[in-house]
């Protein structure tokens, strides 16, 4: 998502080219984008800079979002979904998409209608495996209840919200994951940037991101999240290493498979990198753990 330019902080292709060299340099080989990300930018971006290593990454994309005016722009049709796939390919320079995900739930198609039309793509080989992204647990369990019973394709991953200053998928959802052996790739593991420690309690925030973002102020700036963030750079601190190592570290340390990551910079590869290798004891564990305090639930629209 931080490809593109449809908000202030997000970056062109002239700045996402030290990144991605850096990323495959380092042996990432994970990438994920939308249909929606400014408007297929994101995606023309993702596909021109690994036109050149294609067989060698994992290629994942989504599809749901409102792209056009139309009653047929977005959803989970099947219509729309057989329309965006060829759309993504063109813009992703590629015959296939690696992980082609829902991106949310569409409350007005019938799910069978949906897992129908994407195991058609496995078929006709322009997906190889399918995803969904944050959900009720309950709403997972009939989506995968549903494949089985058709006997079709069933998701193979979920891109659930999960951070340190957001846990409430432990309740339900990443159990199910790991009963069913469901990839967890989280999206926003350092809470919009808020788990970097660059936000300070009291003070007005004034980054690009901020500014262009109102969900972050909206979800992360209560007391209580400040207590796991400052608790977050207390430990950054004894380590030696950054909060957003931190926080990634521990991502890894709950079991999941890999977090997605908007980086904007060379060195948020280089502190992704590096979080895989950083040890946490059970006691920086639950120092870690111990500030939080429930949230309402967010992002599953």
């Amino acid at each position: 998502m931080s490809f593109g330019n449809s908000a202030e902080w997000m970056i062109e292709i002239e700045a996402a080219k030290p990144i991605m060299k850096r990323a495959l340099d380092l042996g990432i080989n994970f990438f994920d984008t939308a249909n929606v990300y400014s408007n297929g930018r994101s995606e023309e971006i993702t596909g021109e800079l690994l036109k050149g290593v294609r067989d060698e990454v994992v290629i994942a994309t989504k599809v749901r979002g409102n792209v056009g005016p139309g009653v047929n722009d977005s959803g989970l049709s099947r219509y729309h979904i057989m329309k965006e796939i060829d759309k993504s390919l063109k813009r992703l320079q590629t015959d296939r998409v690696d992980l082609y995900q829902i991106h949310r739930l569409d409350f007005e198609t019938p799910i069978e209608e949906t897992l129908v039309a994407l195991d058609d793509l496995v078929h006709e080989g322009k997906v190889n495996y399918i995803g969904a992204s944050s959900m009720f647990a309950w709403q997972f369990v009939k989506s995968l209840f549903t494949s089985d019973l058709l006997g079709i394709s069933r998701f193979v991953s979920m891109q659930n919200h999960y951070s340190l200053a957001y846990r409430e998928e432990e309740r339900e959802m990443i159990p199910l994951c790991k009963d069913q052996n469901i990839g967890i790739i989280p999206f926003s593991p350092l809470a919009r940037g808020f788990l970097s420690g660059k936000y300070k309690r009291g003070d007005v925030p004034n980054t690009a991101r901020a500014r262009s973002d109102q969900l972050l102020p909206e979800r992360f700036f209560r007391p209580e999240d400040f207590d796991v963030v400052e608790r977050t750079v207390v430990i950054a601190k004894e380590k030696g290493v950054t909060p957003s190592e931190v926080a990634l570290a521990w991502l890894f340390h709950r079991g999941i498979t890999a977090p997605i990551i908007g980086a904007t910079k060379v060195e948020h590869i280089e502190e992704a990198v590096a979080s895989i290798e950083l040890k946490l004891s059970s006691d920086e564990m639950k120092r870690l753990e111990e500030p939080y305090k429930l949230h309402p639930i967010i992002g599953h629209t």
